[in-house]
């Protein structure tokens, strides 16, 4: 029986034993790591924490990109008894600082020398840390290789009563949400959140034993975490992609057969799709698109015999192909994070290639729902709950949670935990949703993000702009106008696609800035249209009246997007405050 996150990989060894439980590419090679020697050397870790005094409950910080040590790292915390403070490596040294503040955290672990140079700018502020180990080897930074080679008399029976003692109701770790406002909150999570999640997620995901899969999205998300334990569980071998910018690279070389992905990614693999089908000419081209829009009208069932036998003809002669591009064994994509296009399930799924689209948050370790072969797949919603855990839908439309999954609070923080689960102790979720069919949860937005016109009219943002995001030529888009006499919205164009578009309309956009691009009138005027297609199907109160052009995309490392893709709206606001006014004054 688990009852504890760290009896995951021992279950692996006595069901699934693997030789290739961890993958990395080093100097061209993939080199492995078996399901032996990563718990024997996460043992060898436990040891050494042990040794350096590290108690039951002390917080332990993490902050790297996806690889091996970070797997061994977490199962070596959890084995004495601490917590796990898992931390985005891209944050800035002040989120880094009130983070490791707030948890009061005792050691912190890095990947790279950039988060090494961050922490270290703010380490004067950091009373309660002692060290910080590096996974790479760098200068004025302790190894967490010397961790390994400590001489002490730490037994493996010393460690297993620190084992024994842990519980399935302890907490194991503890996640700042990255929050669109305010500073950070520490999710706290047990062995039996995360655990409960696990179990519940083996049905959905077609994987075993024999499957390979690719991990790319950040591991310090509870998401991509819940999956490495679940691949674990199943006994699947788990290669890291070497960057965001070999992921094309790595999927066509390991041939995966489930990996997870966001919504932004899956788009930008569609738009290339695209892109090659318009650079082919004659019959070819026209197959192409034939294909395409055979996938666009794709239902499961009632179609009729000849629209399948059609397909079938299409799978043969084109989806084929994008297939091979995704390494030819992809059973499924597991999508989250944001809301995917319901028209790119409906064509990825017509062409053989199933995304298995979920819903769920931190607060909730994280799966509440999920498309899934067994439970059926339904477009546009995020599938059917998984085992155990009940959602109510408010009055107001907010979505209500509550579970084996649900986390136990907000660390340090009494109020915002009391304020986030209503007096029945339901969850608030903060998303507005409904069901299909009874079965089928819907997301239609945040609560926090409808808004108001100044006519007292509703606008719901998220919808409109997934839809505004369905054109090529709209990378990204922020619906506006609160109090506002009509809606408008900040548009950043796909300036690759654009460039290509002004080449084969006589146009040249070549050796021009984005902000020259922008200001192109013929541009405008272009894109507007494809503003009144959306337009088309709203309704006149929210149909977008006006848009701006904005140069550069929503990111990350500007602010404008929190670590998990979410716009920051408000920051969004303040920043492009001038072009706001021009729009409305």
């Amino acid at each position: 029986m688990l009852n504890r996150l760290f009896d995951v990989p021992y279950h692996q060894l006595k069901n699934f034993p693997q030789a290739t439980m961890f993958n990395t590419k080093v100097d061209g090679q993939w080199q492995s790591l078996s399901t032996q020697e990563f718990l024997q050397q996460a043992m060898r870790l436990s040891k050494a924490l042990y040794h350096m005094g590290v108690v039951a409950g002390d917080r332990i910080a993490v902050a790297s990109s996806n690889r091996y040590e970070w797997n061994i790292l977490d199962i070596a915390v959890q084995q004495v008894g601490a917590i796990l403070v898992p931390l985005y490596p891209t944050i800035s040294a002040k989120d880094y600082a009130y983070i490791l503040n707030d948890c009061a955290a005792e050691y912190m672990f890095v990947g790279n020398q950039e988060i090494a140079d961050k922490i270290n700018e703010v380490k004067p502020q950091l009373a309660r840390l002692k060290e910080v180990f590096s996974f790479d080897s760098l200068p004025n930074v302790s190894s967490w290789n010397t961790l390994f080679d400590l001489q002490h008399e730490i037994s493996e029976l010393m460690v297993q009563e620190r084992m024994d003692a842990v519980k399935s109701e302890d907490m194991v770790t503890i996640i700042y949400t990255s929050g669109t406002t305010g500073n950070p909150k520490g999710v706290m999570l047990t062995h039996g959140n995360v655990l409960s999640n696990v179990l519940a997620c083996e049905e959905p995901i077609p994987a075993d034993q024999h499957s390979k899969v690719l991990s790319f999205l950040p591991v310090c998300h509870i998401y991509e975490r819940m999956l490495h334990y679940l691949y674990m569980y199943i006994g699947a071998s788990i290669y890291f992609a070497e960057s965001m910018e070999t992921i094309g690279d790595n999927i066509r070389e390991v041939k995966p057969d489930v990996f997870s992905a966001v919504p932004r990614l899956i788009e930008k693999v569609y738009d290339k799709i695209i892109a090659k089908g318009e650079d082919l000419t004659g019959v070819k081209k026209k197959l192409f698109f034939w294909a395409v829009g055979l996938a666009e009208e794709y239902e499961q069932t009632g179609k009729g015999s000849w629209y399948y036998m059609k397909l079938g003809i299409a799978k043969k002669l084109i989806f084929s192909k994008w297939q091979e591009a995704l390494g030819g064994n992809v059973r499924a994509i597991a999508s989250g994070s944001a809301a995917l296009q319901p028209r790119l399930s409906r064509i990825f799924l017509a062409a053989g290639i199933p995304i298995l689209e979920g819903y769920g948050m931190t607060e909730t370790s994280p799966v509440i729902s999920v498309n899934s072969f067994q439970r059926g797949i339904r477009f546009g919603s995020v599938g059917a709950l998984i085992d155990e855990v009940q959602v109510m839908i408010a009055s107001d439309g907010e979505i209500l949670v509550k579970g084996p999954n649900v986390m136990i609070g907000y660390y340090n923080n009494e109020e915002a935990t009391k304020d986030v689960f209503n007096e029945e102790g339901w969850l608030k979720t903060g998303d507005i949703g409904e069901f299909i069919e009874e079965k089928f949860l819907k997301i239609t937005d945040r609560k926090k993000e409808i808004f108001k016109t100044s006519g007292g009219k509703y606008i719901v943002p998220q919808a409109i702009e997934n839809s505004l995001k369905e054109s090529r030529f709209i990378e990204q888009a922020m619906v506006i106008g609160e109090n506002q006499k009509f809606p408008a919205a900040f548009i950043i164009p796909d300036y690759a696609f654009v460039r290509a578009w002004a080449k084969r309309h006589d146009l040249s956009f070549d050796n021009l800035s984005n902000e020259e691009i922008i200001a192109d009138p013929t541009l405008n005027k272009r894109m507007f249209e494809e503003i009144e297609k959306v337009n088309a199907h709203l309704g006149n109160w929210e149909q977008i009246k006006k848009i701006k052009l904005l140069p550069n995309l929503f990111s990350i490392e500007g602010n404008e997007l929190t670590p998990t893709l979410k716009l920051k709206r408000k920051v969004i606001l303040e920043k492009y405050n001038q072009q706001f006014n021009e729009i409305f004054e």
